[in-house]
């Protein structure tokens, strides 16, 4: 059987080869209707696409749209870093990464994304928790979508997340061993999924002790709108406060300071993420260190299976982190 060649199709039709080649590709060059022709000439004279060709379609041109709430970069350090090594992820499979942060209002009123509504990306990767009912909206739009730093066992969604439960959990482990048993929680469980995992893993340890942990010791660490408020430490202190992210136990330490506790002599304080706050801090926090290095090459490696039409192997995938104990405990 006869090879069909692109030329073959160009005399078919009666235009050049350059032209069937930018049909073929998805190049600009030719119209809309010259193109359709192209592809159905193609198909008709039974005309195949390289093994090498194929490959290269199937990755030019990936729009992944990123799309986060705008309260997690007007207060949150870890986002921004999460967010650099997508970019660096998605540069690397030769995508384009397009970020679009959701106001409060937008959020609250189920506007579209505009990458959505004008149809700029492929695929959408949602990057920290998002109100419910919005999500629910924009992934009617169809296109292939996962979360990332969250989850929500109520809806079907695939998810990348760092093992919050176990972070925390080796945490409060690390302070039992040190001999700290009254132990706090600071952070607003309500907030995240991420938040009340890292609560259910200091829960975890504790039990396991046969410790209770004392409800007046979890405080609060921001508001409805997830916005950080000040630290409302209790009459009584615990002898140890767990944290729900760095710069919180950055912002404890501090307020410790001021009051004239001393840390981690008279209270300990572990942070979580090891970004930043934790080296900022004196005494640099004990931290649990998450791979956000992972997390991103996991989420666009998933992300481009789903654009590829395969079948996601994990949906739920957890990734491991790394315990760092440092002078705060």
């Amino acid at each position: 059987m006869k090879t069909v060649r692109m030329a073959d199709i160009a005399k078919r039709l009666g235009i050049s080869v350059v032209s069937v080649s930018k049909g073929l590709s998805g190049k600009e060059g030719v119209s809309d209707e010259m193109r359709a022709k192209i592809l159905a000439t193609a198909k008709e004279m039974g005309y195949q696409t390289s093994n090498k060709q194929q490959e290269q379609r199937q990755r030019r041109g990936r729009n992944i749209g990123i799309v986060a709430a705008d309260r997690f970069f007007d207060e949150n350090t870890f986002y921004t870093n999460l967010y650099r090594e997508l970019l660096k992820k998605c540069t690397a499979e030769g995508d384009l990464a397009v970020m679009e942060l959701v106001t409060p209002e937008n959020e609250q009123n189920g506007t579209m994304p505009m990458i959505v509504s004008e149809k700029k990306v492929d695929a959408l990767i949602f990057m920290g928790e998002i109100d419910r009912n919005y999500l629910k909206n924009v992934i009617k739009c169809g296109l292939p979508y996962l979360l990332l730093d969250f989850y929500d066992d109520n809806l079907a969604c695939d998810s990348v997340t760092s093992d919050n439960l176990t972070g925390s959990y080796r945490l409060t482990r690390h302070l039992l061993e040190k001999g700290f048993h009254q132990i706090g929680f600071i952070g607003s469980i309500n907030a995240t999924s991420s938040i009340m995992d890292r609560y259910l893993g200091v829960l975890r340890a504790m039990m396991e002790v046969g410790l209770t942990p004392k409800m007046e010791w979890r405080i609060e660490d921001r508001d409805e709108k997830g916005i950080f408020i000040p630290i409302r430490l209790p009459k009584t202190m615990p002898d140890a406060f767990v944290c729900s992210c760095d710069e919180v136990a950055y912002h404890l330490v501090e307020e410790l300071s001021r009051m004239g506790y001393r840390v981690p002599e008279d209270v300990a304080v572990t942070g979580y993420d090891d970004y930043r706050y934790s080296l900022l801090s004196r005494p640099r926090l004990t931290s649990y260190r998450v791979n956000v290095e992972q997390m991103a090459e996991t989420a666009v490696k998933m992300i481009r299976r789903k654009l590829e039409g395969k079948r996601i192997v994990t949906p739920k995938v957890v990734v491991p982190g790394q315990f760092i104990q440092r002078e705060s405990t």
